[in-house]
């Protein structure tokens, strides 16, 4: 086919599916699962932008196994399943700066407990899915980042993968080869939160509207391993409070698993007023606390990594179909907030539309609106998961830790007792880039210089992210008007991008007395938060060549 003057190769799919994460990876393997037992073929493909499936994948995790039980109900009796460690203790605590309150286990509703979870590595499930996927028959390949829809009167057809070979300059490099058409009956996208493909459909077919503003977390983590002394397998810790102000929110995990390994994390709500707030400097500091720096001493940081992660729950969900295709895992927004939980979401949700896509095709339809799948998620059991925590982030939101989250356990209690609430179902205000307040409103923050043993700096964070990029290639961030971003940005708000991405690819620079704009582009994890937090909605975050990005070991 010919696009823009290029010709493009073309392959024909019944399914295509945009990104190998938990979502599309159980969608991919629920329709060949529902093909062998009728005896049908039915081809589907999934394309994912990251080096190898897994790659990208981050998450804390500690994982609810309820949609996997019902996808491979034996999966624990398979030798190469990647857990090996099941929640064994579960702790909420409070953080202040200097000491800490543990919150009994009775206060929280049974669902807001870990026994039965396990803790590991999100992204070695993807790898043990994507094999599970290739021994069914799905066509996987990594590498390939969904650069554009293919769309026609009006309905999706397919994909087109990214070029490869572009030179910054836009020119042809010798090595230059065209992205490929991928058309299919059915699109599928699971591209996880902020998806580039995702955030330009909602915004085409009015997805989102009646719906409230989508909301986001920046979630940032460390793996390390320990001293068999300070190892607790099977420990799943959670706090809040400091070091975050009342009325930021936020909060850390801390899992023990493997052999001597511990997931640290730190998640900070976007909705942050002060644009002085720095996210990777607050979890640095998180790590000096009392409780638990003894943890990290003597031991070895393995990785790190962050992502966006979406936080609008229940009200955010926008409209899940359109014509030729559906919105599926974090795409949509499926996360529990107050679980820090949603790869079990994504992937039931990845296998609901398989179902409606399967039975669609048995019908010998195309192209249309899966509305089967929007009416099973109405009925399923992750919508009424969402429904009882609804108000968690609104309170959080309006009323600041202390009394938000006390606010929102008393929700979350009478939803799980009564099937109410007392609050009904709450708005969320407003966007996240619409709470961030002008400098010279707020106060300056000091974060102290990093050791280089506990905590450390952003640079060295993102070389053990293995984190790469063609350097001769064209910038995927970009800035829609930079005169906009020096006047608004800058001197409105203070440079607030220098401080809200945690892979340090944007800086102000002075060149010649003037504020310069620096994008290191080649430093970006694909955490998406530039996209979410601008405050005037200036970058957009696109795919970059394919495999670029981070390369996430055992995250």
């Amino acid at each position: 086919m010919a696009d823009g003057g290029i010709e493009r190769d073309a392959m024909e799919y019944d399914v295509v599916i945009a990104g190998g994460g938990p979502a599309g990876l159980a969608a991919a393997i629920r329709i060949r699962q529902l093909a062998e037992a009728e005896g049908r073929e039915v081809s589907v493909a999934v394309i994912e932008k990251g080096s190898e499936v897994g790659a990208h994948i981050l998450s804390g995790v500690v994982f609810d196994p309820k949609a996997l039980d019902e996808l491979f109900p034996d999966w624990r009796d398979d030798p190469n399943q990647p857990f090996d460690t099941e929640v064994t203790d579960d702790k909420f605590v409070a953080l202040g700066e200097s000491g800490s309150a543990t919150f009994p286990g009775f206060a929280m509703p049974g669902f807001m407990h870990n026994h039965g979870c396990y803790i590991g590595s999100l992204g070695n499930l993807c790898r043990w899915l994507a094999e599970k996927a290739e021994g069914l028959g799905v066509e996987i390949y990594p590498g390939f980042p969904a650069a554009s829809v293919i769309e026609e009167d009006g309905v999706i057809k397919g994909v087109v993968t990214g070029d490869m070979g572009v030179a910054r300059d836009g020119s042809h490099k010798d090595m230059y080869q065209p992205g490929m058409e991928l058309r299919a009956k059915y699109t599928l996208f699971a591209e996880g939160a902020r998806g580039n493909l995702s955030k330009q459909l909602i915004r085409r077919f009015n997805l989102d509207e009646g719906r409230e503003p989508q909301k986001y977390g920046l979630g940032m983590k460390e793996l390390w391993r320990v001293k068999p002394e300070h190892h607790k397998k099977g420990l799943a810790m959670h706090t809040m409070g400091w070091p975050l102000s009342n009325d930021t929110g936020g909060g850390s995990f801390m899992y023990h698993f493997g052999d001597n390994l511990v997931a640290i994390g730190f998640v900070v709500h976007l909705n942050y007023k002060n644009p002085n707030l720095f996210p990777f400097g607050e979890f640095q500091r998180l790590k000096t606390h009392p409780d638990i720096a003894p943890i990290f001493e003597g031991a070895e940081r393995l990785s790190y990594g962050a992502r966006a992660i979406t936080e609008g729950g229940f009200q955010s969900v926008p409209k899940l179909v359109f014509p030729g295709g559906a919105l599926i895992g974090c795409s949509a927004g499926f996360v529990n907030v107050p679980r820090i939980k949603g790869s079990h979401n994504a992937m039931k949700t990845g296998m609901l539309a398989a179902e409606a896509a399967f039975a669609a095709l048995g019908e010998s339809r195309q192209h249309d609106e899966l509305t089967a799948y929007e009416a099973a998620y109405d009925k399923s059991w992750v919508k009424a998961e969402l429904k009882k925590v609804r108000n968690v982030k609104p309170l959080w939101t309006k009323w600041g830790t202390l009394v938000g989250v006390a606010l929102g356990g008393m929700d979350m209690w009478t939803n799980q007792l009564f099937g109410f609430s007392i609050f009904g179902t709450m708005g969320h205000g407003g966007a996240d880039y619409e709470a961030t307040k002008p400098a010279a409103q707020c106060k300056p923050i000091h974060y102290p210089k990093p050791d280089g043993v506990l905590t450390f700096d952003r640079l060295s964070s993102v070389f053990i992210s293995n984190t790469n990029h063609e350097e001769d290639q064209p910038i995927h961030l970009k800035v829609a008007d930079m005169a906009l971003q020096k006047a608004s940005e800058h001197d409105v708000y203070g440079g607030p991008s220098a401080r809200y991405c945690p892979a340090a690819v944007y800086e102000w620079v002075d060149e010649g007395g003037e504020p310069k704009f620096v994008i290191n582009a080649q430093n970006c994890v694909h955490c998406k938060t530039c996209d979410i937090k601008d405050p005037n909605q200036n970058i957009n975050w696109t795919t970059p060549e394919g495999a670029g990005g981070p390369n996430y070991p055992n995250m």
